[in-house]
């Protein structure tokens, strides 16, 4: 189980309408180790705000009028890899899903989620956990994988994919060479038919977590 604690979290709120702002807010407020440190309206005030604010994780809308949430949180992961992003929104889209989690989310949790998902999503990513809407785990809850398709190897790889792991990262993880994972991820392909990398994240989210 992922412990919690009671450390403050600061917290940046990144979403186009005000009223949902104001929202989230009032409800985070109400929890007494959560701090809301700052506010941003588009994905690019959240880049240009974030430097000079003092925050733990920011809770990321997707689609903003200015662009996307997604490229944001990539664009986050690579300038400040201590910050953690937490996705909110209302798409319940699994492409959604893998390209945010690629992207370096933590988490994904839907919009019209329960407050108490919100805080526990918060949580669970400050105790280094990942976390998802019910609807969405719901969704990524895969059916048996084939048997003798996959071996064992292969499908620790997969899960390491479906978190949006790079390489290097898979490598660290088990204790194998870089090669040896580009190895693991063409066989990968080759025995499901998938071609690009797009598709192969898509499966890992939907099959392997």
């Amino acid at each position: 189980m992922t412990e919690l604690s009671d450390k403050p979290v600061h917290i940046m709120l990144v979403d186009d309408h005000p009223l949902v702002r104001d929202g989230l807010r009032a409800r985070l407020e109400a929890v007494p180790h959560f701090r809301v440190a700052a506010e941003a309206g588009s994905g690019a005030e959240a880049l240009a705000m974030v430097a000079g604010a003092r925050v733990d994780l920011v809770l990321m809308d997707i689609t903003m009028r200015d662009g996307s949430g997604i490229e944001t949180t990539a664009q986050l992961g690579r300038s400040h890899p201590e910050v953690a992003v937490l996705i909110l929104s209302m798409h319940d889209k699994l492409e959604y899903v893998s390209q945010a989690m690629q992207a370096g989310a933590r988490g994904y949790v839907l919009k019209d989620a329960p407050g108490r998902d919100i805080v526990l999503a918060i949580d669970t990513v400050m105790a280094g956990g990942i976390y998802y809407s019910a609807p969405v785990a719901r969704q990524l809850a895969r059916p048996a994988m084939p048997d003798n398709q996959l071996t064992t190897r292969e499908q620790e790889v997969l899960r390491h994919i479906a978190n949006g792991e790079s390489n290097k990262q898979i490598a660290r993880a088990l204790d194998l060479s870089v090669r040896t994972v580009e190895t693991h991820r063409l066989n990968i392909k080759r025995k499901l038919g998938i071609e690009g990398q797009a598709e192969l994240i898509k499966f890992a989210v939907q099959h392997a977590l």
